[in-house]
C-alpha cells in the first residue's frame, strides 16, 4: 500500500515536468505566431497610416485651388482654378509613366512597409571610390511590380506629394498663362523637375550620400518637403514667372508696383485652413509608419510652427523639414521667422526684382522651403533619426555640436536652385516651342481668361468688365515700366 501511495505521489510530481516537457514546441510555435501576427500587424498599420496620409495631402489640392483663386481677378477665377484642378490629372499621368521610377527606382527596401526591395536601380556615378546617385531606373508605368501593395502604397504617398510642387507655379503665373503652356510645362514637372531632385534627396541620391561618402552630417535631410516639394515649387515659380513677365498693369513707367487685390478673400482663407488641415498627413505621414511614435511630436511641431508663421502657410512650409527634429519651442521659433521671411520676401520680390507673383509663392514655398531645410541644420537636436541615410547616430545641427549637417543642408539647397532653376528654363523654352508661347494676348488678358482660354465664365451673373483693368495707353506701349505687360524672355 506505501510503495502505491509513494509510486503515485512521485508520478504526480513528475507529470508537470512531463507536460512541460511535451508543451515547449507548442509554446515556442505559439510565440513564433504572435509575433508573426505582430509583425504583420504593424505593417498592415503603417499602411493604412501611409495612405490615409496621401488622402490629406491629396485633399491640399483644393486647398491651393481656394487660395490661388480667391488671390486673383474675378475674371481669371475659372481659369485659375482650372488649372489647379487638372494638374493633378496631368502631373499625375506624367509621373506614373517616367517620374516614379526617376524618383524612386533605386530607393531600396521600403522597410516600414513590408521590406519589398526590388526598386534597386539607381544610375550612379563613380567619383574617387564614391558612388553618387543621379536617378533610378526601375517602375516606369509601375511596370514590373504589378499588385505590389508596398510599391502602390509608396506611389500614391510620393505622387500626391509631387502634385502640391506641380501646383505651386499654377499661382505665380495665373491671370496671364496660356492653358495649354501650362499643360504641357505640367507634363515636364511630373516627368523630370520635382523627381530628379526627389531622387537626390529621397531616392538615394547624391545629397543623401553627402554625410556617408564626405562626413557631412546625414546628408541632406529633408523629413517632409521644404525643399523636395516647397522650395522645388518655388524656384520654379521664381523662374517662369520672371520669363513670362507681369500682368498689365502691375507696374508704372517709374518702376513702381500697383496692388492688384485678389477677388474673393474669404475663399483665399478657407483654402489655407484647408491646407493646414492637410499638413498634418503630409508631415506626419512622412514616417510612413503609424507605429512610429514621433507622429504625435511631428503633428504637434506642425500646428504650433503654423500658428507662429501668423499667415499659417509660411511656417507650414518652413517646418516640413525639421518637424520631427527639433523641441516644441523650436518649432514655434521657426514658424515665427518665416511669418517675417515672407513678408520681407514679397516686398522684395515685387519691388526689387519686379517679378509678378499673385499670390506670393515664391516667398511662401522658395524663400521659406529654403528656410525649412536650413534650421534643420541648426535646430535638429539629436533626438530623432538614428541610422539616416546610412549615417550612425540621431541627426544634430549647428547648435548641437554637428556642423556638417548645417553644411549638408547649404549644399541642398543651392543643386534645389541651381538645378531646379536650369531644369525650368529648359522645360519653359521646349514649351514655347511646342505650343507657340506662353503668355496669352494682351486683348485677352484684358477681357479677363476665363471666356477666352475655358470658354466658360466663373461668374456668368456678374459684370465682368468692372473688374478689368482698363487702360489709356494703346496696345503696342513698349514697357519702360507702365502699363504694357513685360514680352517674353527670348
Amino acid at each position: 500500500m506505501r510503495r502505491a501511495v509513494g509510486l503515485g505521489l512521485l508520478m504526480m510530481a513528475a507529470t508537470p515536468f512531463a507536460l512541460a516537457a511535451q508543451g515547449t514546441p507548442a509554446a515556442d510555435s505559439l510565440a513564433q505566431a504572435a509575433n508573426t501576427a505582430a509583425a504583420a500587424n504593424t505593417v498592415a498599420i503603417n499602411f493604412v497610416w501611409t495612405l490615409v496620409a496621401g488622402f490629406l495631402v491629396m485633399f491640399m489640392q483644393a486647398g491651393f485651388a481656394m487660395v490661388e483663386t480667391g488671390f486673383t481677378r474675378a475674371k481669371n477665377a475659372a481659369h485659375t482654378i482650372t488649372m489647379n484642378f487638372m494638374v493633378y490629372g496631368i502631373a499625375m499621368l506624367a509621373y506614373w509613366a517616367i517620374g516614379f521610377a526617376i524618383q524612386a527606382g533605386g530607393v531600396g527596401a521600403l522597410g516600414t512597409l513590408g521590406g519589398y526591395d526590388k526598386l534597386a536601380h539607381e544610375f550612379s556615378l563613380t567619383i574617387a571610390g564614391k558612388q553618387w546617385g543621379l536617378f533610378g531606373g526601375t517602375g516606369f508605368f509601375l511596370t514590373g511590380v504589378a499588385y505590389t501593395a508596398p510599391v502602390f502604397a509608396y506611389f500614391l504617398f510620393q505622387m500626391v506629394f509631387m502634385d502640391t510642387a506641380a501646383t505651386i507655379p499654377t499661382g505665380a503665373l495665373a491671370e496671364r498663362w496660356k492653358f495649354l503652356a501650362f499643360v504641357v510645362f505640367s507634363v515636364f514637372v511630373g516627368a523630370f523637375i520635382y523627381p530628379i531632385y526627389a531622387n537626390w534627396t529621397w531616392g538615394g541620391g547624391w545629397l543623401s550620400m553627402l554625410g556617408k561618402n564626405l562626413g557631412l552630417g546625414h546628408g541632406h535631410v529633408d523629413f517632409a518637403g521644404s525643399s523636395v516639394v516647397h522650395m522645388t515649387g518655388g524656384v520654379m515659380a521664381f523662374f517662369a514667372a520672371a520669363l513670362l513677365g507681369p500682368r498689365r498693369g502691375k507696374y508704372n513707367f517709374d518702376g513702381s508696383a500697383n496692388a492688384i487685390p485678389g477677388h474673393n478673400i474669404p475663399m483665399a482663407l478657407i483654402g489655407t485652413f484647408i491646407l493646414a488641415f492637410g499638413w498634418f498627413g503630409f508631415n506626419a505621414g512622412s514616417t510612413l509608419a503609424g507605429s512610429d511614435l514621433r507622429i504625435g511630436v511631428i503633428a504637434t511641431n506642425t500646428m504650433l510652427a503654423g500658428a507662429a508663421g501668423g499667415g499659417t502657410l509660411a511656417g507650414l512650409v518652413a517646418i516640413t523639414a525639421p518637424c520631427a527634429f527639433v523641441t516644441a519651442p523650436s518649432a514655434v521659433l521657426i514658424g515665427g521667422i518665416a511669418g517675417v521671411l515672407v513678408c520681407v520676401a514679397v516686398f522684395f520680390v515685387e519691388r526689387r526684382l519686379r517679378i509678378d507673383d499673385p499670390v506670393g509663392a515664391i516667398s511662401v514655398h522658395g524663400v521659406n522651403g529654403l528656410w525649412g531645410i536650413l534650421s534643420l541644420g541648426l535646430l535638429a537636436d539629436g533626438t530623432y533619426g538614428d541610422g539616416w541615410n546610412g549615417v550612425n547616430g540621431a541627426v544634430r545641427g549647428l547648435f548641437y555640436g554637428d556642423a556638417g549637417q548645417f553644411a549638408a543642408q547649404v549644399v541642398g539647397g543651392l543643386a534645389n536652385f541651381v538645378a531646379v532653376g536650369a531644369m525650368t528654363y529648359v522645360a519653359y523654352k521646349v514649351t514655347a516651342v511646342l505650343v507657340g508661347g506662353h503668355r496669352v494676348a494682351p486683348e485677352i488678358e484684358e477681357l479677363g481668361l476665363d471666356l477666352p482660354e475655358m470658354g466658360a465664365l466663373a461668374y456668368p451673373d456678374s459684370p465682368e468688365v468692372a473688374s478689368a483693368v482698363i487702360l489709356s495707353e494703346p496696345a503696342d506701349v513698349s514697357l519702360g515700366g507702365g502699363l504694357e505687360p513685360a514680352t517674353e524672355a527670348a
